[in-house]
């Protein structure tokens, strides 16, 4: 079974400023968690807190190519998945962002739920980002419910 959880998102900015909004904390608690201990950048640990919802997370930052490409793991003990964050600037006017989440367990009784959970997530997560970007819209995060 392929657990990879991947989402697309075409958006109207040019990639290195979608590359900025993620790797910069202060410009992505404009859409996502509300606050990040570090810039985005190859090996470091960071904890990105979401004060909504009283929870935090801490990521290892595997992998970063300037405005092309980021990865990083993250997840409890012996359910650590690894998000690889991809860009592919069309023109100097749009990106294509793709975000593909592995290692899900495929022998978890609750694999599909997590899934379907995972891929929401992104979605949402992307939407708030082109909100943010193309539109300067920075009120949507936290506001799925589950």
């Amino acid at each position: 079974m392929d657990t990879q959880v991947i989402t697309k998102f075409k958006i109207l900015k040019p990639a290195n400023e979608v590359f900025e909004a993620i790797a910069d904390p202060e410009k992505m608690s404009n859409y996502w968690f509300s606050t990040g201990t570090g810039r985005l950048e190859q090996g470091e640990k960071i904890t990105w807190r979401y004060d909504e919802y009283n929870a935090e997370v801490e990521i290892n930052v595997l992998e970063v190519g300037e405005n092309k490409k980021i990865v990083f793991s993250w997840g409890g003990y012996g359910e650590q998945t690894v998000v690889t964050i991809t860009l592919k600037e069309l023109d100097h006017t749009s990106t294509i962002i793709e975000i593909n989440e592995s290692g899900l367990n495929e022998d978890d009784p609750e694999i599909v739920n997590k899934m379907i959970g995972q891929k929401e997530g992104w979605v949402y997560v992307l939407t708030c980002l082109k909100a943010y970007l193309e539109n300067g819209v920075n009120n949507l995060r936290a506001s799925l419910i589950h």
